[in-house]
């Protein structure tokens, strides 16, 4: 098993790992809209432009662990407000291109630092 931490994306705000990798498998904690310094400056914004940083520090925590956006098999969003789901799919969709990796949405009271959106991902590693 290996442990992943990259400066490219934050630092975790809780006793875990940004990614596992383990068994050619990749499994990152959630990501929301952090700036890779750790400022939260972008969660007074809307859900698109969390929903682009979110999947930027995803890109870099995947990237670390040797993998891809290509490589994930499965996601899950999870939204503070439901009514977001068709604007973070039009983020989702650029961010992924043709790639459609399973997911999973879910409404949720709240998120960690009031954040708006939330993703996770399970990918290959290379």
């Amino acid at each position: 098993m290996k442990f992943v931490q990259t400066n490219n994306a934050p630092s975790a705000i809780g006793p875990y790992s940004q990614a596992v990798v383990a068994n050619g498998m990749v499994y990152t904690s959630g990501q929301i809209a952090l700036k890779p310094d750790g400022s939260d400056d972008l969660l007074n914004e809307d859900v698109v432009v969390q929903a682009v940083q979110v999947l930027r520090n995803l890109e870099a925590v995947l990237t670390e662990a040797g993998s891809a956006m290509d490589k994930v098999i499965k996601t899950t969003i999870f939204l503070a407000d439901m009514n977001d789901f068709a604007t973070v799919n039009e983020v989702y969709a650029e961010a992924f291109g043709t790639h459609k990796p399973a997911r999973s949405t879910v409404a949720v009271k709240t998120l960690p630092k009031n954040a708006l959106v939330e993703i996770d991902a399970i990918a290959l590693s290379n």
